[in-house]
């Protein structure tokens, strides 16, 4: 089922046989190892209570949306001990996903470029796994599900990874503000729930995987106000992350909301060409010092455009 996103993630970062999101490893850990201990199976799961309010809060949006009958996921970014993880940031599936009620395809190629952006603000992270809801009462992965994640699943790092099962078919709790862990593996809130499981490169199932709630942020929030501006850019900004050493993300104010701003580094001192991208519309911005001067390139495809102004600033620098 996410045999796509490994594939167009890897071009995006390179090696992913060494880590999906980059061949810099955090600081004291290799493939192999977590200092001098090799990775074991997982044993736990550790959610952010941010990253858990995320996953519910946007289940139930979708299920009231005009989706709401498809299945729909997240991948799962984190840091990886060894026999535990530690969740920190989701990816949402995006509008552009393929979806019915029994299959999830995501957006792969948004999800990368959200990877390296995120990466881009905290080093540690890496793929560990995704999450995604079943429309009846199914509260584990299907035989599907399985035949798609045992294909990559080896690929993480330590060999295992992290599914989650969403469904609605849990009893109404007391309130919708206060979570219960009915077993161990299971999280509740208001009729929804998500049950937790690992699946090993070798495993012939998956197997119940326990998860305590720890204090932290998700860190991919901020991209979630501005997934249809990068679902839209994905493929260029794909390519000009490949192309360009350097290139840095930011979340910014725009006209009518959030928008991303993308940082192409010049050669000379103290200029930069700036992108500010906001729903399908792109600016601009050369800066030069504390100017910045609106640039207005004859091209409607995002990385032409760049390569365009970055030609013309070159032949005014040598015509100087």
């Amino acid at each position: 089922m996410f045999h796509g996103l490994v594939s167009t993630a890897s071009r995006c970062l390179d090696d992913l046989h060494r880590s999906l999101f980059g061949a810099r490893w955090p600081r004291g850990l290799t493939p192999e190892s977590n200092g001098s201990r090799p990775y074991q199976r997982l044993r736990k799961v550790w959610l952010t209570d941010e990253v858990s309010r995320t996953l519910f809060h946007e289940y139930a949006a979708h299920r009231a949306g005009a989706r709401g009958e498809e299945e729909i996921g997240w991948v799962l970014l984190g840091v990886r001990d060894t026999s535990e993880a530690v969740v920190l940031a989701t990816l949402p599936a995006g509008a552009q996903r393929s979806a019915g009620v029994a299959h999830v395809r995501f957006n792969s190629t948004a999800q990368a470029v959200a990877s390296c952006i995120v990466r881009q603000w905290d080093r540690r992270l890496t793929m560990l796994g995704v999450v995604h809801t079943h429309p009846g009462s199914l509260r584990h992965p299907s035989d599907g599900d399985y035949h798609g994640d045992s294909v990559w699943v080896g690929r993480l790092r330590g060999g295992d990874g992290i599914f989650g099962i969403g469904t609605a078919d849990g009893p109404p709790t007391t309130g919708t503000l206060v979570g219960e862990q009915p077993r161990p593996h299971v999280q509740a809130l208001g009729g929804l729930l998500m049950s937790w499981y690992a699946l090993g490169n070798d495993d012939r199932n998956y197997r119940p995987l326990d998860f305590q709630l720890t204090l932290g942020p998700d860190l991919a929030l901020p991209l979630h106000g501005i997934w249809t501006t990068l679902e839209w850019f994905a493929e260029p900004l794909e390519r000009l992350y490949r192309q360009q050493a350097g290139l840095t993300f930011q979340v910014v104010r725009g006209d009518f909301g959030p928008a991303l701003a993308v940082h192409v580094k010049l050669a000379e001192p103290g200029t930069a060409l700036r992108l500010v991208l906001e729903g399908k519309e792109a600016a601009y911005l050369w800066q030069r010092g504390d100017e910045l001067l609106t640039v207005d390139p004859p091209a409607a495809q995002l990385d032409r455009g760049v390569y365009l102004v970055l030609a013309e600033l070159a032949g005014q620098s040598v015509t100087r």
